[in-house]
Protein backbone atom coordinates (compact mmCIF):
# COMPACT_ATOMS: atom_id res chain seq x y z
CA UNK A 1 0.00 0.00 0.00
CA UNK A 2 1.38 3.69 -1.00
CA UNK A 3 1.24 5.98 1.41
CA UNK A 4 -0.95 9.00 1.74
CA UNK A 5 -0.29 11.88 -0.80
CA UNK A 6 -0.56 15.13 0.92
CA UNK A 7 -1.10 17.91 -0.82
CA UNK A 8 -1.08 22.08 -0.13
CA UNK A 9 -0.91 25.41 -1.99
CA UNK A 10 1.79 28.19 -2.30
CA UNK A 11 0.45 30.04 0.24
CA UNK A 12 1.38 27.35 2.83
CA UNK A 13 4.84 28.85 2.69
CA UNK A 14 6.78 25.13 3.48
CA UNK A 15 10.06 26.01 2.66
CA UNK A 16 11.07 24.15 -0.37
CA UNK A 17 13.51 21.71 0.44
CA UNK A 18 11.44 20.47 3.52
CA UNK A 19 8.20 19.90 1.23
CA UNK A 20 10.46 17.62 -1.19
CA UNK A 21 11.62 15.77 2.00
CA UNK A 22 8.44 15.37 3.06
CA UNK A 23 7.07 14.46 -0.17
CA UNK A 24 4.87 17.51 0.02
CA UNK A 25 3.18 18.30 -2.74
CA UNK A 26 2.61 22.14 -3.86
CA UNK A 27 -0.23 23.80 -6.08
CA UNK A 28 0.59 27.14 -6.99
CA UNK A 29 -1.67 30.12 -6.78
CA UNK A 30 -2.20 32.47 -9.72
CA UNK A 31 -0.64 36.22 -9.85
CA UNK A 32 -1.34 38.58 -12.14
CA UNK A 33 0.61 41.43 -13.71
CA UNK A 34 -2.23 43.22 -15.86
CA UNK A 35 -1.51 40.70 -19.01
CA UNK A 36 1.58 38.67 -17.69
CA UNK A 37 0.67 35.65 -15.46
CA UNK A 38 2.86 33.75 -13.40
CA UNK A 39 2.31 30.82 -10.82
CA UNK A 40 3.01 31.71 -7.21
CA UNK A 41 7.14 31.57 -6.80
CA UNK A 42 7.57 29.41 -9.76
CA UNK A 43 7.75 31.88 -12.43
CA UNK A 44 8.77 34.87 -10.86
CA UNK A 45 11.26 34.92 -8.06
CA UNK A 46 10.00 36.66 -4.74
CA UNK A 47 13.11 38.97 -5.29
CA UNK A 48 11.71 40.66 -8.63
CA UNK A 49 8.16 40.44 -7.71
CA UNK A 50 8.45 42.58 -4.50
CA UNK A 51 11.07 44.53 -6.21
CA UNK A 52 8.39 44.74 -8.93
CA UNK A 53 5.80 45.15 -6.72
CA UNK A 54 7.02 48.45 -5.52
CA UNK A 55 7.22 49.66 -8.71
CA UNK A 56 3.55 49.76 -10.34
CA UNK A 57 0.80 51.74 -9.85
CA UNK A 58 -1.75 48.99 -10.40
CA UNK A 59 -2.19 45.99 -7.72
CA UNK A 60 -1.37 42.63 -9.48
CA UNK A 61 -4.31 40.51 -9.26
CA UNK A 62 -4.24 37.04 -7.15
CA UNK A 63 -6.79 34.09 -8.23
CA UNK A 64 -6.81 30.33 -7.03
CA UNK A 65 -5.29 27.85 -9.66
CA UNK A 66 -7.30 26.71 -12.44
CA UNK A 67 -9.47 23.56 -11.87
CA UNK A 68 -7.19 21.49 -14.25
CA UNK A 69 -4.25 22.54 -11.89
CA UNK A 70 -5.90 20.33 -9.10
CA UNK A 71 -6.83 17.49 -11.26
CA UNK A 72 -3.79 17.20 -12.96
CA UNK A 73 -2.10 16.94 -10.00
CA UNK A 74 -4.70 14.82 -8.00
CA UNK A 75 -4.63 12.24 -11.56
CA UNK A 76 -0.47 12.05 -11.39
CA UNK A 77 -0.60 11.25 -7.95
CA UNK A 78 -2.84 8.74 -8.48
CA UNK A 79 -0.51 6.94 -10.28
CA UNK A 80 1.12 6.23 -7.31
CA UNK A 81 -1.31 6.11 -3.93
CA UNK A 82 -5.11 5.50 -3.83
CA UNK A 83 -5.47 7.87 -1.53
CA UNK A 84 -4.74 11.92 -1.78
CA UNK A 85 -5.42 14.41 1.39
CA UNK A 86 -5.39 18.18 0.82
CA UNK A 87 -5.00 20.92 3.26
CA UNK A 88 -6.03 23.99 1.45
CA UNK A 89 -5.23 27.91 2.73
CA UNK A 90 -8.67 29.56 4.66
CA UNK A 91 -12.26 29.49 2.76
CA UNK A 92 -12.63 32.63 3.84
CA UNK A 93 -9.52 34.12 2.47
CA UNK A 94 -9.28 32.99 -0.73
CA UNK A 95 -11.26 30.14 -3.49
CA UNK A 96 -8.72 28.04 -3.50
CA UNK A 97 -10.30 25.76 -1.29
CA UNK A 98 -13.53 25.63 -3.52
CA UNK A 99 -11.25 24.57 -6.82
CA UNK A 100 -9.64 22.20 -4.86
CA UNK A 101 -12.95 20.42 -3.90
CA UNK A 102 -14.28 20.63 -7.57
CA UNK A 103 -11.30 19.68 -9.37
CA UNK A 104 -11.43 16.49 -7.81
CA UNK A 105 -14.75 15.72 -10.31
CA UNK A 106 -12.51 16.31 -13.22
CA UNK A 107 -10.30 13.67 -12.37
CA UNK A 108 -9.67 11.03 -14.71
CA UNK A 109 -7.93 8.54 -12.75
CA UNK A 110 -9.74 6.69 -9.72
CA UNK A 111 -8.51 7.48 -6.36
CA UNK A 112 -10.12 8.86 -2.76
CA UNK A 113 -9.26 12.59 -2.41
CA UNK A 114 -10.05 13.85 1.30
CA UNK A 115 -10.27 17.63 1.75
CA UNK A 116 -9.46 20.06 4.98
CA UNK A 117 -9.87 23.67 4.96
CA UNK A 118 -6.84 24.62 7.47
CA UNK A 119 -8.41 27.90 8.16
CA UNK A 120 -5.27 29.39 8.41
CA UNK A 121 -2.75 30.54 5.86
CA UNK A 122 1.22 31.04 6.01
CA UNK A 123 3.18 28.54 8.10
CA UNK A 124 0.23 27.98 10.50
CA UNK A 125 -1.15 26.24 7.41
CA UNK A 126 2.22 24.55 6.96
CA UNK A 127 2.44 23.33 10.49
CA UNK A 128 -0.64 21.34 9.96
CA UNK A 129 0.60 19.80 6.37
CA UNK A 130 3.71 18.93 7.57
CA UNK A 131 2.03 16.99 10.43
CA UNK A 132 0.05 15.66 8.00
CA UNK A 133 2.79 14.31 6.01
CA UNK A 134 5.42 13.29 8.69
CA UNK A 135 2.00 11.02 9.66
CA UNK A 136 1.57 9.43 6.25
CA UNK A 137 5.23 8.93 6.26
CA UNK A 138 5.30 6.63 9.23
CA UNK A 139 2.31 4.50 7.56
CA UNK A 140 -1.18 6.33 8.56
CA UNK A 141 -3.94 5.83 6.41
CA UNK A 142 -6.22 8.39 4.83
CA UNK A 143 -8.73 8.43 7.84
CA UNK A 144 -6.00 8.94 10.33
CA UNK A 145 -4.14 11.08 8.30
CA UNK A 146 -6.64 13.26 8.31
CA UNK A 147 -7.64 13.34 11.76
CA UNK A 148 -4.04 14.29 13.06
CA UNK A 149 -4.28 17.06 10.91
CA UNK A 150 -7.49 17.95 11.88
CA UNK A 151 -6.35 18.02 15.07
CA UNK A 152 -3.31 20.12 14.87
CA UNK A 153 -5.83 23.08 13.63
CA UNK A 154 -6.00 24.46 16.89
CA UNK A 155 -2.65 23.90 17.95
CA UNK A 156 -0.91 26.34 15.42
CA UNK A 157 -1.47 30.43 15.36
CA UNK A 158 0.02 33.29 13.43
CA UNK A 159 1.05 36.73 14.25
CA UNK A 160 2.15 39.28 11.42
CA UNK A 161 3.64 42.43 10.84
CA UNK A 162 4.08 44.95 8.41
CA UNK A 163 4.03 48.46 7.82
CA UNK A 164 1.26 49.96 5.58
CA UNK A 165 -2.29 49.00 5.05
CA UNK A 166 -2.43 50.23 1.86
CA UNK A 167 -1.83 46.75 0.04
CA UNK A 168 -4.24 44.86 2.23
CA UNK A 169 -7.29 47.36 1.52
CA UNK A 170 -6.40 47.59 -2.32
CA UNK A 171 -6.26 43.81 -2.76
CA UNK A 172 -10.00 43.86 -0.42
CA UNK A 173 -8.60 41.12 2.33
CA UNK A 174 -8.78 43.49 5.34
CA UNK A 175 -11.30 41.60 6.76
CA UNK A 176 -11.67 42.83 10.55
CA UNK A 177 -8.64 44.46 10.05
CA UNK A 178 -10.21 47.96 8.99
CA UNK A 179 -10.85 48.67 12.82
CA UNK A 180 -6.80 50.29 11.79
CA UNK A 181 -8.23 52.22 8.70
CA UNK A 182 -8.60 56.06 10.05
CA UNK A 183 -5.66 56.16 12.36
CA UNK A 184 -3.63 59.43 11.49
CA UNK A 185 -0.61 57.74 13.35
CA UNK A 186 2.24 55.64 11.00
CA UNK A 187 1.85 52.59 12.84
CA UNK A 188 2.94 49.22 12.06
CA UNK A 189 -0.03 47.13 12.10
CA UNK A 190 -0.05 43.35 13.74
CA UNK A 191 -2.65 40.95 12.81
CA UNK A 192 -3.70 37.21 13.39
CA UNK A 193 -6.04 34.80 11.81
CA UNK A 194 -8.99 33.76 13.67
CA UNK A 195 -11.63 31.46 12.50
CA UNK A 196 -9.92 31.74 9.20
CA UNK A 197 -10.21 35.38 9.14
CA UNK A 198 -7.93 38.35 9.21
CA UNK A 199 -8.24 40.16 12.55
CA UNK A 200 -6.61 43.11 14.34
CA UNK A 201 -4.08 42.56 17.02
CA UNK A 202 -2.20 45.31 17.80
CA UNK A 203 -1.02 48.80 16.65
CA UNK A 204 2.79 49.75 17.26
CA UNK A 205 4.25 52.97 16.72
CA UNK A 206 8.04 51.89 15.32
CA UNK A 207 9.13 48.63 13.10
CA UNK A 208 11.35 47.70 16.82
CA UNK A 209 7.99 47.27 18.64
CA UNK A 210 6.48 45.52 16.04
CA UNK A 211 9.10 43.11 15.70
CA UNK A 212 8.80 42.83 19.83
CA UNK A 213 5.36 42.08 19.42
CA UNK A 214 5.86 38.86 17.32
CA UNK A 215 8.89 37.75 19.31
CA UNK A 216 6.54 37.93 22.53
CA UNK A 217 3.40 36.61 20.53
CA UNK A 218 5.78 33.35 20.30
CA UNK A 219 7.49 33.59 23.72
CA UNK A 220 4.90 33.88 25.87
CA UNK A 221 3.59 30.53 24.24
CA UNK A 222 3.46 27.72 26.59
CA UNK A 223 4.70 24.11 25.15
CA UNK A 224 5.87 25.19 21.69
CA UNK A 225 6.49 22.35 19.55
CA UNK A 226 7.76 24.30 16.08
CA UNK A 227 9.05 27.96 15.38
CA UNK A 228 8.71 29.21 11.81
CA UNK A 229 9.41 32.84 10.73
CA UNK A 230 8.55 33.91 7.28
CA UNK A 231 9.73 37.48 5.58
CA UNK A 232 8.97 39.46 2.29
CA UNK A 233 11.96 41.01 1.66
CA UNK A 234 14.35 41.45 4.71
CA UNK A 235 15.69 38.57 5.13
CA UNK A 236 18.65 40.33 7.61
CA UNK A 237 14.94 41.39 9.60
CA UNK A 238 13.93 38.30 10.19
CA UNK A 239 17.79 35.85 11.09
CA UNK A 240 17.67 38.51 14.16
CA UNK A 241 14.38 37.70 15.12
CA UNK A 242 14.90 34.20 14.92
CA UNK A 243 18.45 34.45 16.95
CA UNK A 244 16.13 35.83 19.95
CA UNK A 245 13.29 33.02 19.23
CA UNK A 246 16.20 30.22 19.51
CA UNK A 247 18.23 31.61 22.49
CA UNK A 248 14.47 31.34 24.18
CA UNK A 249 13.68 28.07 22.81
CA UNK A 250 16.94 26.37 22.01
CA UNK A 251 15.52 22.76 21.75
CA UNK A 252 12.50 24.05 19.17
CA UNK A 253 13.07 23.43 15.83
CA UNK A 254 12.81 27.24 14.43
CA UNK A 255 11.86 27.40 10.23
CA UNK A 256 12.74 30.07 8.07
CA UNK A 257 10.75 30.66 4.97
CA UNK A 258 10.18 33.28 2.20
CA UNK A 259 6.56 35.04 2.19
CA UNK A 260 5.07 33.86 -0.64
CA UNK A 261 4.54 36.65 -3.38
CA UNK A 262 0.19 36.06 -3.13
CA UNK A 263 0.63 36.87 0.55
CA UNK A 264 2.80 39.56 -0.18
CA UNK A 265 0.84 41.31 -2.33
CA UNK A 266 -1.85 41.53 -0.01
CA UNK A 267 0.54 42.56 3.05
CA UNK A 268 2.93 44.40 1.04
CA UNK A 269 7.44 44.09 1.29
CA UNK A 270 7.52 45.06 4.88
CA UNK A 271 5.56 41.72 5.72
CA UNK A 272 7.15 39.48 8.37
CA UNK A 273 5.25 36.62 10.37
CA UNK A 274 5.67 34.52 12.83
CA UNK A 275 4.22 31.27 13.06
CA UNK A 276 3.88 28.72 16.44
CA UNK A 277 3.17 25.66 16.79
CA UNK A 278 2.56 24.28 20.26
CA UNK A 279 1.07 20.77 22.21
CA UNK A 280 -2.06 21.94 23.31
CA UNK A 281 -4.38 25.01 22.42
CA UNK A 282 -3.24 27.85 20.56
CA UNK A 283 -4.71 31.56 21.91
CA UNK A 284 -4.26 34.50 20.37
Amino acid sequence: MHKVAVVTDSVADIPPQLAEELGITIVPLVLRFGTDVYRDSLDISPDEYYEKLTTVKALPKTSAPPPLAFSEIYDRLAEKTDSILYIGLSSKLSGTFQIATQSVYLMKKKCRVELLDSQWAAMAQGFITITAARAAIAGAGLDETLAIARQAIPRVGICAAFDTLEYLERGGRIGKAQAFLGSLLKINPIIGIKDGEVIPLSKQHSRAKAIDYLYHYAADKPDIEALAVEYASDRGEADKLIERLKAKFPHVPVYISRATPVMGTHTGPGLIVVSVMTKGKTCL
